[in-house]
């Protein structure tokens, strides 16, 4: 665990809002909910399992079998609070919440040990990163401290661990204080009691790992090695400036130039942590593996066999696969989906003899948080909401998630603005958004003092819609607080206007298509009012944007035009390089958040943006 708490006050220096201190609510009484065993998974969960046994070809005689466990789950995003909403259940279960989280991890450790089976928790990375307000203005400690509660063990790191750049991930590793915040909860930061790897993150300079690059446990005396890896491409979705000194090194080689050297050392059991995944399409169960594609699919064909197990994340997708690695042998492939609603819960067995996986086989838990009905199915409240389950809450887990909901709540709940309705991020055929439009305007009018004429947004950094009835600190309809607003900006970017061209500007547009000076995806970015365009995606890479205008007047390619953007964008951030050619930068104060804040409370509610800024030919 982390370094315990004691009382304190906390200084919330936080992030896009003005200095505040914070009374932390110390002695909270305990928590209504229970300690002792909720009902069995079985109960719970009907849920089918992968299964893969392993041959080792004739000859090879196999010694007494170890028979063991992991458990495993990914892309937590600090998700300290049970989901609400659409997102709120999985599979038509109401699932999530630390506090329920540490339940059922407790719970499958009890059934694992109770058949005999040792059990070790492992990630997949993006614990920490794009989190809600309650982990956020606390730089992410009280996920950190929470995974440790729950009984983490060993993570790979992922993109978002690098949000805030290498030096803030160490620093939450190794423990200690913000450096310009400072410990904001008053009581100290010890660090992450588990491991966190990082084999394919190294210093351009000597071209070592930033963190360990694996970790060997023993299962009653059988090695197992554990390798852990972060998507190749997490510089072009992080923002460059805080990975300047590092290199992301191809999956497949850094994966099997460490199973050489684990084999080398005696370990023929691996298992690979990585962040990297992929996708069921169609009908979809969450232990099926149906009509499956994505990056993991090719990654795993080129992993030695020593590989049994990959536990995979970033697509925050649910599946249980058992796909062909570059043995021809079969690798199980796992991902919990994210939030931490799932738990991967592996039953494998090793031979004593050789050291190699003998049987795998993996299913997804739901991690329930709700009441059922007689019926079958889950209780509600009045206003729609799923009713949270006492029986299923782990005590001590839910003390340190109040400390921090009790001390970030003043910030959370305090009212901005007023919305007249949903404004959604969901992209419409031409790529555009309601909510993308909004955040545009919202940074054009915050740059204003800077000459600003066009604002772009970039669509990944919209992580959650503004709805209308939401009302988590008890405010009216259609007024919106601060927690919800930092829910749909919660990177901290800052706010560049800088000077382009005409035709700089069509170039960063060209280069929303992949094949253009190094673009991979597709990301079309989200424009202000008054800026308009048209693109044509089956064109030729280069000329597939036509038609720019701005208040109703064609852009000219040699005149100039000051243009504001985020800092992950200007800086190179999704691949658009030619953002980093701007020249006459200025930075505005404060954050993204601030801008969008001061556009919620202008004083007038935000309508929805129309959507119709840009025009799809093809």
């Amino acid at each position: 665990m982390s370094q315990p708490r004691s009382r304190g006050r906390l200084t919330l220096r936080h992030l896009a809002a003005p200095a505040l201190a914070l009374a932390l609510v110390a002695g909270l009484p305990l928590a209504a909910g229970t300690d002792e065993a909720p009902p069995t998974t079985e109960e719970w969960n009907t849920v089918s399992a992968i299964s893969v046994a392993h041959g080792h070809g004739k000859g090879k005689s196999q010694g007494k079998a170890v028979k063991a466990n992991f458990l495993s789950y990914n892309d937590f995003h600090g998700a300290i609070d049970p989901p609400t909403g659409s997102g709120a259940a999985v599979d038509g279960t109401p699932a999530g919440g630390v506090e329920y989280l540490a339940t059922w991890l407790k719970r499958l450790r009890a059934e694992a040990k109770s058949e005999g089976r040792k059990s070790v928790t492992v990630g997949a990375g993006d614990l920490i990163g794009a989190t809600p307000l309650v982990s956020a203005a606390f730089h992410d400690e009280p996920t950190i401290e929470l995974m440790d509660e729950v009984g983490l063990e060993i993570s790979s790191v992922g993109n978002h661990e690098f949000d805030e750049g290498v030096d803030e991930l160490l620093r939450l590793t190794r423990g200690g204080c913000h450096p310009v915040d400072g410990c904001a909860d008053g009581d100290g930061f010890a660090g992450a009691d588990f491991t966190y790897l990082a084999a394919n993150t190294v210093y351009k300079d000597s071209g070592k790992p930033i963190l360990p690059p694996y970790e060997i446990r023993k299962v009653n005396g059988v090695e197992v090695g554990f390798v852990g890896l972060t998507l190749e491409g997490t510089p072009d979705i992080v923002n460059p400036a805080g990975i300047s000194e590092v290199d992301f090194l191809d999956e497949v080689a850094t994966a099997n130039r460490y199973a050489r050297e684990l084999k080398a050392r005696g370990v023929e059991a691996l298992v690979l942590l990585l962040h990297e995944g992929g996708q069921q399409n169609g009908t979809v169960g969450i232990s099926d593996c149906n009509n499956f594609s994505g990056p993991v699919k090719e990654i795993v064909a080129g992993l030695r066999g020593e590989y049994g197990l990959v536990v995979s994340g970033h697509t925050h997708r649910y599946y249980t696969c058992s796909l062909p690695n570059s043995a021809g042998t079969q690798t199980v492939v796992t991902s919990a989906g994210n939030n931490g609603q799932l738990i991967t819960d592996v039953d494998y067995s090793l031979d004593r003899r050789s050291g190699r996986f003998t049987e795998i086989s993996a299913r997804n838990i739901v991690v329930a948080n709700g009441v059922r009905n007689a019926d079958g199915s889950w209780q509600r409240t009045d206003s729609g909401s799923f009713v949270l389950n006492p029986a299923l809450v782990d005590r001590k887990t839910k003390r340190i998630a109040d400390k921090y909901r009790a001390a970030v709540a003043p910030l959370a709940n305090r009212v901005v603005g007023e919305i007249t309705g949903d404004i959604v991020r969901d992209v419409r055929a031409n790529q555009e958004s309601p909510l993308g439009d909004v955040i545009a305007d919202a940074q054009l009018a915050y740059t204003a003092g800077a000459g600003a004429q066009i604002a772009l947004m970039n669509p990944g950094g919209i992580r959650a819609p503004l709805t209308y009835d939401a009302s988590a600190g008890g405010e009216a309809p259609g007024q919106v607080t601060y927690g919800e607003a930092f829910a749909v900006q919660p990177f901290n970017n800052l706010v560049v206007t800088q000077t382009f061209t005409g035709a700089q500007l069509a170039a960063v547009l060209e280069q929303q298509f992949p094949g253009f000076q190094g673009q991979t995806n597709q990301r079309v970015l989200q424009v202000s009012a008054g800026f308009s365009y048209a693109y044509d995606s089956t064109a030729p890479a280069g000329s597939r944007v036509s038609a720019m205008t701005l208040n109703g007047v064609a852009i000219d390619p040699a005149a100039t035009y000051r243009v504001t953007t985020n800092d992950f964008l200007a800086n190179g951030g999704d691949g658009f390089t030619t953002l980093t050619a701007g020249t006459e930068r200025v930075y505005a104060p404060g954050f993204d958040l601030d801008a969008l804040v001061a556009y919620l409370g202008a004083g007038t509610p935000i309508a929805p943006g129309p959507a119709d800024r840009i025009v799809r030919l093809g």
